[in-house]
């Protein structure tokens, strides 16, 4: 079985309870949804076929002592079934995994050890019908939430599903859409809820130029 994958690299985790640790990236090509404000349009195809056994050189080569984080991303990569098979692979003999998913797929093919990142999609992204909110229900304990927001109508968005989420358990991140809102109108929005959200600034956009790949 073959991965198509778009890149493989290491940096810091710019995203989620994990940010600001080494971490190899396997990000795959194919995305079933075409988001607005989408950063890696240059995933949606292109890319090489590699085998598993390729995928897994890469990541041991950028981590040869095996402390960094693995985390699969995309595109979307659960489309894969076979990045689905390494990735509970690699986190049952040790490794930490994590996956960042759009939200529209199952997350049930998981691994129990794998950690999900799940993304619930806003209005302000064109694809929040596409949404599968059934995935709030197969959280695990350490499982994540994301939602991104640009204004006021994803707000709202994310307050609706706020009563399917147990934010003691599963840690809900709440990103500003990069360059439309800033954090410090995001973090008063937090502050001000009173809820136990936590502000999520994919701080490999304000360490590097935020059209940068690779890094």
């Amino acid at each position: 079985m073959s991965l198509q994958v778009c890149e493989i690299f290491k940096s810091l985790q710019g995203e989620s309870t994990f940010a600001g640790r080494p971490c190899v990236f396997v990000r795959l090509t194919g995305c079933n949804l075409r988001c607005r404000w989408c950063d890696t349009t240059y995933s949606y195809d292109g890319g090489e076929a590699l085998s598993m056994r390729q995928v897994l050189d890469r990541v041991e080569a950028l981590s040869p002592a095996g402390h960094e984080l693995v985390e699969f991303t995309g595109g979307e990569p659960l489309l894969q079934p076979a990045a689905v098979e390494l990735m509970n692979a690699l986190a049952r003999s040790g490794r930490t995994v994590l996956v960042e998913t759009n939200g529209s797929l199952d997350i049930s093919p998981l691994a129990p050890e794998v950690v999900a990142i799940v993304d619930m999609k806003g209005p302000s992204s064109g694809e929040s019908d596409k949404i599968d909110t059934a995935n709030l229900s197969r959280l695990r304990p350490h499982d994540e939430v994301k939602f991104v927001i640009a204004g006021d109508a994803d707000w709202e968005h994310m307050l609706s599903l706020l009563p399917r989420i147990d934010p003691l358990r599963n840690t809900v991140n709440v990103s500003p859409l990069f360059g439309q809102l800033s954090p410090a109108e995001l973090a008063r929005l937090i502050l001000d809820s009173g809820l136990p959200l936590r502000l999520n600034l994919q701080q490999h956009k304000h360490i590097w130029n935020p059209d940068a790949r690779g890094v």
